[in-house]
């Protein structure tokens, strides 16, 4: 969204996670950094580096690239760690691909 504005889904979705929906952005006061959407298809990212909340396919280069930014940055261990909780947590929503195209992709190197 180019003009800065947040859609009402993406404020709906964050809010949702502030109050501990399943999923949500904060756990124990740490921030997280995906938000699952549509049984696993989409993706909000929270990108520090930007300060933008992307929404993303999951299995996109968008998502890959705003997901290589971050680990670029410093949270590549917090990243997985994330993805394989959304795969604990949804099993049958394909972390587990993405996890793999990540991993192929070079996005979690070290």
């Amino acid at each position: 969204m180019a003009g800065g504005k947040t859609s009402k889904t993406a404020r709906a979705s964050v809010a949702a996670g502030q109050r501990g929906a399943a999923g949500g952005v904060t756990v124990l006061g740490e921030m997280k950094f995906l938000i699952p959407l549509n049984l696993g298809k989409h993706v909000y990212v929270r990108n520090i580096s930007t300060g933008r909340t992307e929404h993303c396919a999951t299995d996109s280069d968008k998502l890959v690239e705003q997901l290589r930014t971050l680990a670029t940055a410093g949270h590549a261990a917090k990243l997985r760690d994330e993805v394989k909780l959304l795969q604990q947590a949804h099993p049958d929503h394909g972390w587990d691909k993405v996890e793999a195209k990540l991993v192929s992709e070079g996005v979690f190197a070290e």
